[in-house]
């Protein structure tokens, strides 16, 4: 331990093999060692110690739109990272549209890395796109370094980005597939969404009709069957039907190579709570009821879903309109997602080695960042310093997001998050951040 350069040191430590009293060393902006809780600490090293709070792996968030660059006025790569390291996210990987120009070619790659080298508090990676027309562009960018791709089943909100048909998405797959990528896909179906009603206005049992959970259903079925014929790599982004869990255990145990995620909004917060106008509730697929949560929740438990990220989509405030069928969809959850998904795992009989396993090792193991993810030796020194029995109360004038229109406002939440630390380095504490110490991540080869 003689290059040892700080060491951490807690009565509680979730590392994979359960949680401890333990001392943690790092040198180098990594893991060197988990030792006993009263392990010698070396002369010259810097010792932290964190009493009772638990020292957990930093969260790895795979589903983030940053907007930056194009739409900075939604958010930017500055305030979507400060907002991350305040809620103990260390790594996130940001989706390629919500930004001008998408992330579909590799010069709009480099556009895009250029914009976050010197404004990223976190490490940052990034997805590609998968277009009807940039089949070509596929190879380059994973060659490039991207972590996979992403596509729509359906219409995306934004005409730059357009969703595949049957036809192309297998088109784009078998692509994916020769070089054993991975296709994220945004699964609703849009024949069922064609078909359901299409009220507008203020009441949200109106919207929550039109985006029926069959749209999303019919959409995994067909990409299962695809998956199967091509042996392809697939994962359904942001699931909210459970009506779609069986047949996604049913691909899984058949060997169908796909996983599938869920969003903090989904365990949350239900369709029953969500008041007329208030569209900061409004994502695609929608919240839905209290009963198909419950089934979520059970999925999570058993492994049918995976992992769980963000999905923060935010906007400014005037494109939130109080009528669900024009307002943005999409909802702001960086800063909160720890505390959010903590509460109800709590109140579920939950323990934050679950949260851990759904918010970090899974969904670093989803894109292949095997330093990040896990409280070990040889990993990257990330870690969030949690108090998980204090509560605070979200105060939207308090998010670092650049806009603070939030789902969670007034609501009381488990987790406080003390400090959150990227290589060895503490990035946040009490609020008050470092200057930018994050870098840009490329898929590990």
């Amino acid at each position: 331990m003689s290059d040892v350069e700080l060491v951490l040191r807690s009565t509680r430590v979730i590392t994979p093999e359960g949680t401890r009293p333990a001392t943690v060393a790092v040198a180098d902006g990594r893991i060197t060692a988990v030792l006993p809780y009263d392990a010698d600490v070396p002369a010259d090293a810097r010792l932290e110690d964190l009493g009772d709070d638990v020292l957990m792996p930093g969260l790895v968030d795979t589903h983030v739109h940053v907007n930056d660059p194009g739409r900075t006025e939604w958010e930017g790569f500055w305030t979507a990272t400060r907002a991350a390291a305040a809620g103990g996210i260390t790594t996130l990987v940001d989706m390629p549209l919500n930004s001008l120009p998408p992330t579909t070619t590799v010069d709009n790659l480099r556009t895009k890395k250029d914009v976050a080298a010197d404004k990223a508090h976190i490490d940052v990676g990034f997805w590609g796109g998968a277009l009807p027309v940039n089949v070509k562009d596929l190879r380059p960018l994973h060659e490039s370094g991207v972590f996979g791709f992403k596509a729509f089943l359906s219409p995306s909100g934004v005409d730059e980005f357009p969703h595949l048909n049957q036809d192309q998405l297998a088109q784009s797959l078998a692509e994916i597939a020769s070089f054993d990528g991975l296709l994220i896909v945004h699964a609703e179906d849009p024949h069922h969404l064609d078909a359901a009603p299409q009220h507008g206005g203020p009441k949200y049992a109106d919207f929550l009709a039109s985006r029926p959970r069959d749209a999303e259903d019919t959409a995994i079925a067909q990409l299962i069957a695809q998956a199967k014929r091509l042996n392809a790599r697939v994962h359904v982004l942001h699931l909210s039907s459970s009506d779609a869990l069986p047949l996604i255990a049913e691909a899984k145990a058949e060997g169908v190579r796909i996983t599938v995620e869920t969003c903090p909004h989904y365990l949350t917060l239900t369709a029953e709570e969500v008041p007329d106008g208030a569209s900061e509730f409004k994502c695609c697929p929608p919240i839905r009821e209290a009963a198909n949560q419950d089934l979520l929740w059970q999925a999570l438990a058993d492994g049918t879903i995976d992992c769980v990220v963000t999905d923060h989509s935010p906007s400014t405030a005037d494109l939130k309109t109080d009528d669900f069928a024009t307002a943005w969809g999409g909802i702001s959850g960086l800063q909160l997602s720890l505390a959010a998904v903590w509460t109800e795992a709590r109140r579920r009989g939950h323990g934050l080695e679950d949260v851990v396993r759904w918010m970090s090792a899974r969904t670093a193991a989803l894109v292949g960042l095997g330093r990040k993810g896990a409280i070990e030796a040889g990993r990257d020194a990330d870690f969030a310093v949690l108090a998980p029995d204090e509560t605070f109360t979200v105060d939207p004038a308090a998010l670092q997001h650049r806009n603070r229109v939030t789902a969670y406002a007034g609501k009381t939440l488990y987790g406080v998050v003390k400090s959150t630390w990227l290589r060895g380095e503490r990035i946040v504490a009490d609020g008050e951040f470092t200057e930018p110490k994050g870098q840009l991540l490329t898929r590990d080869h």
